[in-house]
């Protein structure tokens, strides 16, 4: 886990290494000062030599000074090293969601994969600087001011060895305590996040059923617990600090008594006592400091094995080794094709589906709620892989090709149709970024849109809200359906995608794409049978299985399903 963590380093290796090296020249500096002090009292102010005091008094002036450069590049480089480790985990992991297929997107909620790529990314930023500077400065420091102690006197730096233990074995049982409330909290977190997208994204329904007070106190319920399990780890921490000061003030008295003992017996000097003082205040405090980086590390712990749960986690769709790159042309052929979620041969969402669409040709598909619809035509463009049999286009199997060849030539408009903020124009153009605008005002006209757009303040320049809130859904849609269009596929998928137009329009849409793209696939998931009753064949889904396919007339005669939803619709005023 941490190799594949510090893979993201890399440019700031540099960085990384030469923070260790200046921390460790400033515990140099900082060790040496009290020494060089306990010089200035015993030669130069006891024995009142002046010019001893001036020596020392440089010395010291330098140490500092020093110590205070190697501490500022320490912190610059650290700083670096830090933000550019940062800035890299969440490009990688960002660029490893990109690459995941429907079927590993599944595997994370949202809320969860925003948690990863801020609260955890900013937690092992934090663990990854105090590793570097802190979590070096804390052994040095502490090894080197014990070995000064010794140097100075054996008999009383032993006081210290009897602290520690103490010390030690207390942070221990407090890390130990307090590690699995961390990871409850960032389990807390992930729902958290989702609450609030869900509350934000859905707000006008909140509103519309007068649910606001319900969603606060759901976000009351997550919220109080994240203060509840924050609370809980942060009062377990809190006995660091009683821990800290007993170590600190009993080693304060024992090095004063003892150390008293000897001055009045000549066994000591001034000077030397003053400086014990220091270097006990040294190691406790780089103690302190160890028990600080544990709790950091303990929080980033949790956080650092969900980022490499994302980064860990293989895209479940690959190129071939020698993959196609052209698609022939539209021609779909389903062979046995069976599917499961889930990957399980006992609960699959498609039975034994055999099919075969001619280029050109409009099929419309239609089922009730349930029957896997959405989910034949997601493997037209392999957003998943069949479990058992085998999709064809152009007489190619769709594993064969490369992913981005495939993509390219099958355009689908999905059923929840999704706008980016930004402006209509630049929406329009993820279709083709190269379009011209006059392209995308002949696609806008099939797609039925030009004539909202044209009414808008600023046209094809007015900004779309993030996730469209600004237009209608039936807008929306045609939208959509026009950023399809502006691709030239060899395929064009609608799921459910008039649903929220009215049935004139939808007519005139079906018109355009008869008229406008005759050589194109034309897959239509409708609700509606006058969407596709004008379909050279419509296939009937039922519960994963292909119950019929047949034209508008042949299914009115022999199939009961059909017919049932024909008569349904028309016993309402036509295809309302």
């Amino acid at each position: 886990m941490i190799k594949k963590l510090l893979a993201s380093v890399r440019e700031f290796r540099r960085d990384a290494v030469l923070t260790p090296l200046f921390v460790v020249l400033e515990v140099v500096m900082e060790v040496l000062i009290p020494k060089v002090m306990a010089l200035l009292i015993d030669k130069g102010i006891d024995a009142g030599d002046m010019a001893a005091i001036w020596k020392y008094g440089i010395i010291l002036i330098a140490c500092a000074m020093l110590a205070l450069l190697f501490g500022v590049l320490a912190g610059v480089f650290a700083a670096r090293a830090s933000t550019g480790f940062a800035r890299n985990l969440r490009h990688d992991m960002y660029y490893a969601v990109q690459d995941f297929s429907f079927s590993n997107i599944d595997k994370f909620s949202t809320g969860s994969i925003i948690t990863r790529l801020t609260t955890d990314v900013t937690n092992v930023q934090n663990s990854f600087q105090m590793c570097t500077r802190v979590a070096v400065r804390c052994p040095v420091m502490l090894v080197f001011s014990l070995v000064m102690a010794f140097s100075i006197n054996s008999r009383l730096a032993l006081v210290f060895l009897g602290v520690l233990p103490i010390l030690a074995v207390g942070l221990g049982v407090l890390m130990k305590l307090v590690a699995p409330v961390f990871e409850r909290v960032f389990r807390t977190y992930d729902r958290m996040n989702t609450v609030v997208q869900e509350n934000v994204r859905g707000i006008r329904v909140v509103k519309a059923y007068v649910r606001e007070a319900h969603e606060t106190e759901k976000f009351k319920g997550v919220s109080g617990l994240l203060y509840k399990e924050f609370s809980k780890a942060q009062k377990t921490m809190a006995g660091a600090m009683p821990l800290m000061q007993f170590c600190m003030y009993a080693c304060m008295l024992l090095l004063s008594w003892f150390g008293a003992r000897l001055i009045v017996g000549g066994g000591m000097t001034t000077g030397d006592l003053t400086s014990l003082f220091s270097y006990a205040m040294q190691i406790l405090m780089s103690l302190m400091m160890v028990a600080m980086v544990f709790v950091m590390i303990t929080m980033s712990k949790a956080s650092a094995e969900r980022i490499a749960e994302l980064l860990d986690e293989q895209p479940d769709l690959h190129d071939p080794a020698q993959p196609v790159t052209a698609v022939p042309s539209g021609d779909i052929v389903f062979e046995h094709v069976s599917f499961s979620y889930k990957g399980d041969e006992h609960k699959l969402a498609l039975r034994d589906v055999d099919l075969h669409i001619k280029a050109g040709q409009t099929v419309g598909i239609l089922g009730g709620t349930g029957a896997a619809k959405s989910t034949l035509v997601q493997l037209i463009p392999r957003l998943y892989d069949v479990t058992g049999g085998s999709v064809k286009v152009g007489g190619v199997d769709v594993r064969d090709y490369a992913v981005e060849t495939l993509r390219e030539e099958v355009a689908m408009v999905l059923q929840k149709n999704v706008l980016f903020s930004g402006t209509i124009k630049e929406n329009l153009r993820w279709g083709n970024e190269n379009a011209s605008d006059e392209e995308l005002v002949r696609a806008c006209k099939l797609a039925q849109a030009d004539e909202f757009i044209r009414q808008m303040p600023n046209q094809y320049d007015t900004y779309i809200e993030q996730g469209g809130a600004n237009v209608s859904g039936g807008q929306k849609q045609r939208l959509c359906i026009a950023r399809a269009l502006l691709k030239k596929p060899k395929i064009l998928i609608l799921d459910d995608s008039t649903s929220a137009v009215d049935t004139k329009t939808d007519a005139l849409i079906r018109r355009a794409f008869a008229e406008e793209i005759p050589d194109t696939t034309k897959l239509i998931i409708a609700q509606r049978v006058s969407s596709v009753q004008e379909a050279d064949q419509i296939v009937i889904l039922d519960g994963g299985c292909v119950q019929a396919v047949g034209t508008h007339d042949e299914l009115l005669a022999g199939n009961a399903i059909y017919r049932e939803i024909y008569e349904q619709q028309t016993r309402k005023g036509g295809a309302a």
